[in-house]
């Protein structure tokens, strides 16, 4: 969930982030919000998340099999995304999108449920 929840902030940084505005950043406005902070903070959210991602991730395939990870990963960043366009960009949600959404998490419960244990 952890992994999940740094993946989501992370594409949410790099929507955020704005290569243009790079020309602007200067050592006298790195620090101010009119000058280098619209381009840095999601640059820096950007590191950051990605980073923890990884070690979330990690720690999480070393206790669990990789493919059940993954695809908890997955789905539950999908799911993550979408609340948050929904909650904060007020995006619409279609029927169809919260039907294919719990397609996939039904089909995560049977990966889960009927996965071969390792021996």
């Amino acid at each position: 969930m952890l992994a999940a929840t740094c993946e989501t902030a992370w594409t949410f940084c790099l929507k955020f982030m704005k290569f243009s505005d790079i020309k602007t950043l200067t050592f006298m406005n790195f620090y101010k919000w009119q000058g280098g902070l619209p381009f840095l903070l999601p640059l820096i959210g950007y590191i950051l998340f990605g980073l923890a991602n990884v070690y979330f991730f990690s720690t999480a395939i070393k206790h669990i099999p990789m493919a059940i990870a993954f695809a908890v990963w997955t789905a539950t960043t999908l799911v993550f995304v979408k609340v948050a366009e929904v909650s904060f960009l007020h995006q619409r949600v279609s029927w169809a999108e919260v039907f294919f959404i719990l397609l996939i998490m039904v089909g995560i419960l049977g990966l889960k449920i009927y996965a071969v244990q390792a021996k």
